[in-house]
């Protein structure tokens, strides 16, 4: 007769390290403000330090956005205080699990390798932690503990090309040792490939984090070991795909598993057809849908009633956000062309975010030839 299945050991929090770093003011200034990492951040380090992790293991940078300020301590988001803690001090500890948790803004490079901009990012110097290489240096020899590694990266993958920058990213990776078999990691993408990481500047929260935060609540009582990520990844990517459903994110997260035993993304990424010419008024569509605000009929409302009335009084309107959207814009266009600038400011002074503003521009821009 054999008795019930003995439970699987826990844990050792006094064996687990994290690198938490939540990003909202850049010194690039308020065009790239982003409400909501720094917060998302704290609340993350609340959970391992309610699961029993020791303070001083606990490595959280923040660079908060006024008016929040934060409760708990923490270091400067720079550049190259990142790079001492991924490249020097994590590397000299010793532990069985480390999470690494990043929020804030990301970009594509033209090699297609993630980067990760820090707080002292600015327009002219975009400092950034090469992500692919990060994980690349804790997967061999140069990182000796951690033999298990969850990664989060909730930051926007828009390809570099597509952003306008004046000159191409330099290349910035960290030193990386020998590959080895001794680790396993699993690193969650909000994104996807190609496509930006959606904020809610209200709550000041990123839609991802805050599905992710909520499914670890859940799951406290593992913590502070990384749950089953084919367990948690389903419960994620379901609840994202409610909000892409409801109009609230175009992201598709994605997960990738490397272990001695496999290495795999999942979903597995379905091939990527030739981009098709978009026509300028379907692409300032789009754009313009890409802001949250335009899928709600009041703050739709509020939009045009501070345009002009004269350009505005005998345009089609429409309870469908992208017929509405197709009708403002082509109304515009036809009547006063200029005024399509006036839509432009009115929509970034309510919802700044530097990525969907350089595309409207662009759109707009279109358009207007």
């Amino acid at each position: 007769m054999t008795g019930p299945a003995p439970s699987p050991a826990r844990t050792d929090p006094a064996r687990v390290h994290a690198l938490i770093v939540g990003i909202e003011a850049y010194d690039a200034g308020a065009a790239w403000d982003l409400p909501g990492p720094a917060r998302d951040a704290v609340r993350f380090h609340r959970l391992l330090r309610a699961a029993g992790v020791p303070e001083a293991q606990l490595r959280l940078h923040l660079a908060p956005l006024g008016p929040y300020v934060p409760d708990v301590p923490y270091e400067s988001a720079d550049h190259a205080t990142l790079r001492r803690v991924l490249v020097r001090d994590l590397p000299a500890r010793q532990g069985d699990v480390l999470w690494v948790w990043w929020g804030g803004h990301g970009v594509l490079d033209r090699a297609g390798r993630l980067r990760l901009f820090c707080a002292d990012a600015t327009t002219a110097d975009k400092l950034a932690i090469d992500l692919d290489s990060a994980l690349a240096r804790y997967a061999g020899d140069a990182v000796p503990a951690f033999a298990e590694q969850l990664w989060v990266v909730d930051a926007c993958e828009t390809f570099e090309e597509a952003l306008g920058f004046q000159e191409p990213l330099p290349p910035d990776a960290l030193p990386v040792g020998r590959h080895n078999l001794a680790h396993q990691q699993t690193v969650l993408r909000a994104a996807g490939r190609g496509r930006a990481a959606a904020n809610d500047p209200v709550r000041g929260t990123g839609l991802f984090s805050d599905v992710l935060l909520t499914l670890l609540a859940d799951r406290a009582a593992v913590l502070p070991a990384p749950p089953d990520p084919e367990e948690l990844f389903p419960a994620v990517r379901a609840r994202i795909a409610a909000l892409r459903e409801a109009g609230r994110t175009l992201q598709h997260p994605e997960i990738r598993l490397q272990s001695p035993e496999r290495t795999e993304i999942l979903p597995a990424p379905s091939p990527v057809p030739a981009p098709r010419p978009v026509a300028p008024l379907q692409r300032a569509v789009e754009a313009l849908l890409a802001y949250p605000l335009m899928s709600d009929p009041t703050e739709r409302q509020a939009v045009v009633a501070a345009l002009d009335p004269s350009v505005t009084g005998t345009m089609a309107r429409h309870t469908k956000a992208r017929t509405d959207a197709l009708n403002i814009l082509s109304g515009l266009a036809r009547r006063r062309p200029a005024a399509l600038w006036d839509l432009f400011d009115i929509v970034v002074s309510v919802d700044d975010d530097p990525e969907r503003k350089d595309e409207l521009a662009r759109a707009l821009r279109e358009l207007e030839t």
